[in-house]
């Protein structure tokens, strides 16, 4: 029969853990070295402060409307976002009278309507090129925040997105 037998060793005091916050930060990625880019002439689709105008999106813009910004939505369309403080209502009215086209609710809750401005080809596009309203008071809300520091208004209660067609795209009416 074999006997083990544990002598009586000190062992090192352990330490506990200390706590960390969660998530752990983490240091942000190195990133090399932009190269130097040349100056360019601007896009024939944006003003020299770089706003689109209506014959480079193809509609109309609501004379009031501010520029906010745009996004790239891939496959050479973008994402113009206009505020306004008009109501909803008011801004559907204008588009449907501008565009000489009733549109569509695509949703009551939160309101809103898209209008269609050229015809949709899903082997070309991936969003429907189109103005759409969005009621950013429903529901009690304030707005679509200002994300322009110290812009006014602080507050736009009615964004409008006007998705535009691909690069190169003639713009063509349904």
């Amino acid at each position: 029969m074999l006997l083990v037998t544990a002598a009586a060793v000190p062992l090192p005091a352990q330490r506990r853990p200390v706590p960390r916050p969660f998530p752990t930060p983490e240091a942000p990625p190195a990133r090399p070295a932009a190269a130097p880019v040349a100056d360019a002439p601007a896009p024939a689709s944006v003003t020299d402060a770089g706003v689109p105008t209506e014959a480079t999106l193809g509609v109309p813009l609501y004379p009031p409307a501010r520029y906010i910004t745009s996004y790239d939505a891939g496959r050479g369309q973008r994402f113009h976002l206009f505020g306004t403080s008009a109501r909803f209502d008011d801004i559907v009215r204008y588009y449907s009278t501008r565009l000489r086209d009733r549109g569509r609710r695509v949703y009551d809750a939160p309101p809103i309507h898209q209008f269609e401005t050229a015809r949709f080809r899903d082997n070309r596009m991936d969003f429907r090129p189109s103005v759409t309203i969005k009621d950013y008071t429903w529901g009690g809300s304030a707005g679509y925040i200002d994300p322009a520091s110290g812009g006014e208004p602080a507050i736009f209660p009615t964004i409008i997105q006007i998705t535009t067609l691909p690069e190169g795209t003639a713009n063509r009416q349904r």
